[in-house]
């Protein structure tokens, strides 16, 4: 960042090389990359790239903020709500802040999405 004081953001380019991907603690099989957020100079938004191994699931859950997902890869299966929903590269979801919901990846190849999320606090709360 320059020494400006104004409060408009600065352009940023993030390389593929310059993301960090880890496991995500409560989701075995899960990891997770910050492509964009706050501590790039993001205003609103992060994105994140999930990538979701064969043969794993994320335990039923909640958010208190709304996700905007796109599914880059794979096929697997997403539960919002009651209703289950096979999912395949392409397709996308809204998934309002505190509405249940969870992923299981039956298949032999690894899935992949985008997660867009406003900037601030996110409870996450598993639903036993």
């Amino acid at each position: 960042m320059s020494g400006s004081t104004h409060a408009d953001p600065e352009p940023v380019v993030k390389r593929a090389s310059e993301i960090a991907y880890e496991p995500v603690d409560a989701a075995e099989g899960l990891r997770k990359g910050v492509l964009l957020d706050e501590s790039d100079g993001a205003p609103n938004f992060a994105i994140r790239r999930f990538e979701l191994a064969a043969g794993s699931e994320v335990p039923r859950h909640t958010n208190a903020v709304e996700h905007e997902q796109h599914v880059l890869a794979g096929e697997y299966v997403v539960g919002i709500g009651e209703e289950e929903y096979t999912v395949e590269a392409g397709d996308s979801l809204l998934i309002p802040a505190g509405v249940e919901h969870w992923y299981r990846n039956d298949g032999d190849e690894p899935g992949a999405f985008l997660c867009a999320v406003p900037n601030g606090d996110d409870t996450i709360e598993l639903v036993e």
